[in-house]
């Protein structure tokens, strides 16, 4: 079968398998991070519901629900960077725009709260 007919036919598939590996890299590369932004007094923010967040929560993180962010970035200092997470990266995702819209310089998305845990 010809490239060009099999890319046709399959693009979505490789448009998703290439946006779940950047969203892995990018996981890992925001990891590997982690332990110099904490130095620099990273802020570590969980964006899902209150009662998500009540069920299980990585030490160091505060919740401030997605739909909330927007009404609470007095909360977040813009000279420190701040670190996000969520169940699975795409609230996180969101809430980067946001920040980045709003003059947040050193955003990062580090994708589901659990890749906090030791």
């Amino acid at each position: 079968m010809d490239l060009k007919v099999l890319f046709e036919q399959y693009w979505p598939f490789l448009a998703l398998a290439l946006w779940f590996g950047y969203k892995w890299w990018n996981s890992r590369r925001v990891l590997a991070l982690l332990p110099d932004l904490k130095k620099e007094g990273a802020v570590l923010v969980d964006v899902r519901s209150a009662a998500e967040f009540a069920s299980g929560s990585a030490p160091g993180t505060i919740n401030i629900p997605l739909p909330e962010l927007g009404s609470r970035l007095a909360e977040l200092p813009k000279s420190a960077p701040v670190v996000l997470c969520c169940a699975s990266g795409t609230r996180s995702g969101m809430a980067k725009m946001v920040l980045k819209k709003n003059g947040y310089l050193r955003v990062y998305n580090v994708g589901t709260w659990r890749k906090f845990l030791p």
